[in-house]
């Protein structure tokens, strides 16, 4: 008898079919994995898209030394259990040779693209699978499935191919590389709901929490070793939880109760405000702050 796929498992056979696609096209393919939501489900998706062979490709975390304790442990838990290479681009040692200087607001997101870009090099991966969704910023909705990354690792949103009947032009020149993004038409909510099917492991902080956090520019920031609250700003202890994870110094917590995975899709169903939109600030240093980094050769 036929069977009726639901709208996620047309979701998933997309991206499993796209990650196929790149292990039979591409020599050196590379899964970009933080231990956030959005890679997590990438990771179990490579492990349905080849099982029961393990997953052919490394992963690889651009580390800026300020990440939330509880998702490095979660990352590298995954890794050794599921026995993975993992490459890690580690900002802080950019910062301690001078290759790279810390910005004046102490955030270092922005600072991920040169160990990324160097990284990509050294191990000449020609395809680098990313996390990145259409609905979570207005750069990401311009970019395509397979995005063409020149020789110096830089976008150009008008230089595009397209991508009509799930069919994907891998060709690329010399010292380019493609950047894949798998999850692009899912939304939030369809990572939300997939995590609950599947029953897919994330970091706690993820889920409702009491933590230590004080208000900057309208955000609920985490102090840290990235730094320290103002003397306006008074630390509080708070139930919260995460929406999306990055560096601590620009991702902030939201107020909540959820606690369950139940708990956390209903308060995402009715939210009417992005994942980033709410909680990062490195994307509210302008109207273009993402296109700009991603035209440098960002994520």
């Amino acid at each position: 008898m036929s069977r009726i796929l639901s709208y996620m498992d047309i979701l998933e056979a997309e991206s499993v079919h796209i990650m196929r696609e790149v292990a039979g096209e591409f020599e050196r393919p590379v899964l970009l994995f933080s231990g956030g939501k959005d890679s997590a489900v990438m990771l179990h998706l490579a492990r349905k898209a080849f099982a029961p062979a393990t997953v052919p490709f490394p992963v690889m975390h651009v580390d800026t030394g300020h990440n939330f304790a509880e998702v490095l442990e979660f990352r590298d838990r995954v890794v050794a259990e599921l026995g993975l290479r993992l490459y890690v681009a580690d900002v802080q040692s950019y910062i301690d040779d001078g290759r790279l200087a810390e910005r004046p607001d102490g955030t270092r997101n922005p600072l991920q693209t040169q160990p990324l870009l160097d990284a990509i090099a050294e191990h000449r991966f020609d395809a680098v699978f990313g996390g990145g969704r259409r609905d979570e910023e207005k750069a990401r909705a311009k970019e395509r499935i397979y995005s063409m990354r020149d020789e110096f690792g830089q976008w150009d949103p008008r230089n595009q191919r397209p991508e009509l009947w799930n069919l994907y032009n891998g060709r690329h020149a010399p010292g380019g590389h493609v950047r894949v993004f798998p999850l692009s038409n899912w939304t939030e909510l369809d990572v939300w709901n997939y995590i609950k099917r599947e029953n897919v492991a994330l970091p706690s902080i993820y889920f409702s929490h009491k933590r230590e956090v004080f208000k900057r520019n309208g955000m609920w920031l985490a102090p840290g070793d990235w730094g320290q609250p103002q003397r306006d700003e008074a630390v509080e202890m708070r139930t919260v939880r995460y929406r999306t994870v990055g560096d601590m110094s620009c991702t902030g917590a939201v107020e909540s109760e959820a606690a369950t995975l139940a708990e956390v899709i209903a308060e995402i169903a009715a939210s009417r405000i992005t994942e980033r939109g709410s909680s990062r600030a490195d994307d509210k240093l302008s109207e273009a702050a993402m296109e700009d980094r991603k035209r440098e050769g960002y994520f």
